[in-house]
């Protein structure tokens, strides 16, 4: 995907350098903007290999309201367990378990997975409970039944409830939008804090699916994926597998298949997404600042 390429090309050039809260230390840039047309393929980036199992498992997740790793554990999605695991660190129950040691409790003990596992109110919760609003079904309501509003509009930043969370929501607010004729549903994402090597090409990838989801339930195609950035970052211990990035050349994009015959956002299931034609370039790892 070219305007990703152009993204770090962008802040290579131009950013400056800064320390962060986790203490490694960024190159960083404030404010940048790019579009992406979901009718011309599903963009997942093709210059390293993105886990779009995980993509998938995290956005049903969020759909449901949970904010438990243990689903997402369960399923084989790693991306949140840093921060539990970080917490329990702190915890008096700790006995020195590995990372792998605390997920296989995770998985095994329902009730360590409640006491430990738990996030607290982030971006599910948020969409399906912020302060009593089921947010993702009035907006749903709304694509249907009034399309030309201004207000479509969903948040996960609820300033009562930050201090609870094990980490303020980056991806913080979307707003939709529906094309004149009715037919096309686009969606801009604000998102404050963007991790560009890691965390941006899943985000990218997670909120064109959402799109694409939430367009099918309402009638609409999607169109437009905007995706507007504050802090636009690169980590100094990315900076070499930026590189190796930069040095590939994106692929023809991957086609997104839904089943047809889902007509209600919460009826979704793994099974009735599907990617087609992926072929990308060989994982790229980097580590994620805690």
């Amino acid at each position: 995907m070219k305007a990703y390429h152009t993204l770090l090309k962008h802040i290579l050039e131009n950013g400056e350098r800064r320390q962060d809260r986790t203490n490694t230390g960024t190159i960083s840039e404030f404010g940048y903007q790019f579009r992406v047309d979901l009718r011309e393929g599903f963009p997942l980036l093709t210059t390293k290999k993105i886990h779009f199992k995980s993509v998938v498992h995290e956005l049903l997740w969020f759909i449901t309201g949970d904010t438990n790793i243990r689903p997402l554990v369960l399923n084989g999605v790693r991306i949140w367990n840093d921060w539990p695991y970080d917490k329990y660190k702190k915890s008096a129950a700790f006995q020195g378990e590995t990372m792998e040691e605390f997920i296989e409790k995770i998985k095994a003990d329902e009730a360590f997975a409640q006491k430990y596992g738990d996030l607290g109110p982030v971006y599910g919760k948020q969409w399906r409970n912020f302060n009593g609003v089921d947010q993702l079904s009035v907006l749903i309501e709304g694509l249907k039944k009034d399309p030309f509003s201004r207000r479509h509009i969903l948040s996960a930043w609820n300033p009562a409830e930050l201090t609870n969370m094990a980490l303020p929501p980056c991806h913080l607010l979307m707003q939709f939008y529906v094309s004149a004729d009715k037919k096309y549903l686009s969606c801009q994402l604000y998102q404050r804090s963007a991790d560009v090597f890691l965390g941006v090409p899943f985000n990218i990838a997670s909120y064109a699916l959402l799109t694409h989801m939430i367009a099918q339930v309402c009638g609409y195609e999607a169109k437009d994926f905007v995706h507007t950035l504050g802090d636009v970052h690169i980590y100094l211990d990315h900076l070499e597998q930026v590189q190796i990035q930069l040095a590939r050349t994106p692929k023809p994009l991957p086609t997104l298949k839904l089943n047809p015959e889902i007509k209600h956002i919460t009826d979704f299931r793994y099974e009735d997404i599907e990617l087609l034609n992926y072929d990308p370039d060989p994982l790229i790892k980097g580590k994620v600042s805690v």
